[in-house]
């Protein structure tokens, strides 16, 4: 990827401001999409439509699929339908002008759809938008090479060169019957090493791995891992082929989700970027520092009810923040790990039980651990307080097997509901714990307090 520098931006501006079509272009002539792409983002918007304006139209349908999301809004806002058909749906693949045209109004799809010249291209669209955009029909392609099992190889040869020439990447030849369902894929090698076979079904490699079109996501690219595929045939339910998807939309999809979960897990509320305005950052923010605020006035509640105690014993108070902390980090500590296994599938939910008790003996190992160093720590830095000594081991031994079993049990109960589990790896599991931490050493703390005084 090309590095702009301070001076080439500056020099850029230069000739934009003054209006020089002819220098701007020699600037542009040897930049990858995706380099233009990033260069729109140290223009402003009136800059980077001079520029756009001066692009080819199959290039300027590329830039426009690498701009940020936020970027292309801007940009298509100032454009009137006609134009975005013209300009970006009718150089675009048929997965890349679904994915644009999911991001506009229900109102704005219908007309770019209506200046779509090409009917057979606007009809794969329609078809295509009937998907969920996270299941693989709504990523799939439909430009793919497609020969019948029962054709002899010259007949596939020129259909095939029929069929290329309309088309930017060849990855494979998907091979299918009579009824369109998928039989096999076709290996290239087989055209020049045996171009005398008679049938086509006589040189196809059988059964090839494929993915229906309502499989998630996650699991369409856990198959590419598994598999080592740079694409893949997408069926319907009776194994007709409808599509094909390959690994680049498979990784920028992954991207997105893996950038969700992390905002997710940060208590992040909705999808946001750093160059989002500070309203839409503050609107994305603020729900869990609400939830944070209020779980901290419940737990001073909790503790108003402790005032005699702490009064009389203030080393108890000393040890809120260990209790809480700690229980905190073993939380999110659990509840990482069985997310992370949910998504490389090295953790199925349907081992919800053995799961949960392999939860159980780490947190033992873990609480044991944990437990004798604040035992021996106290007993030697509180002598004389051996109620507080017993009290804050007892209570933090309870805490981390309950923070190891709430951190493996909620994100496993919402991948079953079918909620994104990256939701417990966050604020939820460290407020959940500190509450019930401030609890537990509550309750723990007057009872040996009250049978050891």
């Amino acid at each position: 990827m090309k590095e702009f520098t301070d001076e080439y931006i500056q020099n850029l501006r230069s000739i934009i401001a003054a209006g020089d079509e002819e220098s701007a272009r020699r600037e542009l002539a040897d930049l990858h999409p995706a380099d233009i792409a990033e260069l729109y983002q140290d223009l402003d918007l009136e800059e980077a439509e001079f520029l756009y304006k001066l692009l080819d139209e199959e290039t300027a349908a590329d830039v426009v699929m690498e701009l940020d999301e936020e970027d292309r809004r801007k940009l298509l806002s100032n454009m009137d339908a006609e134009d975005i058909a013209k300009q970006f749906i009718d150089h675009l693949d048929v997965d890349d002008a679904v994915d644009l045209i999911q991001e506009l109004d229900e109102e704005d799809r219908d007309e770019i759809l209506s200046h779509i010249d090409d009917v057979e291209q606007a009809g794969d669209i329609i078809d295509l938008l009937k998907y969920d955009e996270d299941t693989a029909g709504g990523l799939m392609g439909t430009e793919m090479i497609v020969v019948n099992e029962n054709w002899s190889m010259p007949e596939c040869i020129k259909e095939m060169r029929m069929q290329a020439s309309d088309m930017d990447e060849i990855y494979n030849v998907y091979v299918v019957d009579d009824d369109n369902k998928l039989r096999g894929i076709l290996p290239l090698k087989k055209l020049i090493t045996d171009p005398s076979v008679s049938k086509v079904k006589r040189v196809m490699e059988e059964d090839p791995v494929s993915v229906k079109a309502d499989t998630p996501i996650d699991e369409v690219a856990l198959d590419f891992e598994k598999y080592d595929l740079v694409a893949m045939p997408v069926v319907d339910s009776i194994g007709r082929l409808l599509g094909r998807i390959t690994f680049d939309d498979v990784m920028d999809q992954v991207r997105e989700s893996q950038e969700r979960d992390y905002q997710l897990a940060s208590g992040i509320s909705s999808d946001v970027d750093a160059d989002d305005s500070v309203f839409a950052q503050t609107k994305a923010r603020i729900p869990w520092l609400l939830i944070g605020i209020l779980s901290g006035i419940l737990a001073s509640l909790i503790l108003t009810g402790f005032e005699d105690q702490l009064a009389a014993v203030t080393a108890l108070a000393l040890f809120i923040p260990v209790i809480g902390g700690t229980g905190g980090n073993v939380g999110v500590q659990a509840s990482a790990i069985v997310v992370q296994g949910l998504a490389n599938g090295s953790l199925d939910v349907r081992e919800f039980t053995r799961q949960i008790w392999k939860e159980v003996v780490i947190g033992l190992l873990n609480a044991t651990v944990l437990t004798a160093v604040i035992f021996v720590y106290n007993l030697i830095m509180l002598p004389g307080e051996f109620a507080v000594t017993i009290s804050v081991a007892t209570s933090l031994f309870c805490v981390v097997m309950f923070a190891s079993i709430l951190g493996t049990l909620v994100p496993m109960t919402l991948e079953k509901l079918h909620i994104n589990p990256a939701l417990a790896t966050g604020p939820f599991i460290q407020i959940s714990n500190d509450l019930v931490g401030i609890i537990i050493y509550v309750e723990i703390a007057t009872f040996f307090l009250r049978i050891l005084s």
